[in-house]
């Protein structure tokens, strides 16, 4: 899912890969509309799977940040409303969401559009955003790691 869910550059929204032609994708709108259209390879084409955001020590996958709004929203769309929140109220939101979050590297623009892309996702009903197995095996090593700082 990850993989075919995708961002365009100078687009507004997110876009679902439908197929693939000889020099160009075709892509279908995820919003009300659902209007298909082609992307070209001269447009920049970034896959969700692909973005991370930055925090104090590692930067953590786009889809893991947006399972952690999923569980603090409780599935809903975002209880913060992007466009008239300040840069104050969207910071603490985040902190909630990636409490070690970079807040020097983390703009308030890319919190807008997190929200943003978190509440078109749950709209359409996307709402598994990480993998049952790849999320066991990252809970294993969490408990790893800290079974292996008491010893």
């Amino acid at each position: 899912m990850q993989e075919t869910i995708l961002a365009i550059s100078g687009k507004p929204g997110l876009y679902k890969l439908v197929s693939r032609g000889n020099n160009n994708l075709i892509v279908e709108a995820l919003d009300e509309t659902h209007r298909r259209m082609p992307a070209f390879g001269t447009d920049r084409i970034t896959s969700l799977g692909d973005v991370a955001m930055f925090t104090e020590t590692d930067d953590i996958p786009l889809m893991k940040v947006f399972d952690n709004v999923k569980k603090l929203e409780g599935g809903k769309k975002s209880s913060v409303d992007y466009k008239k929140a300040s840069g104050d109220e969207l910071q603490a939101y985040f902190a909630k969401v990636l409490p070690d979050f970079d807040r020097e590297r983390v703009h308030n623009s890319d919190i807008k559009k997190l929200i943003q892309w978190y509440n078109i996702l749950v709209a359409n009903g996307i709402t598994d955003f990480v993998d049952p197995e790849e999320e066991e095996k990252d809970e294993k090593e969490v408990k790893d790691e800290k079974e292996g700082k008491e010893k």
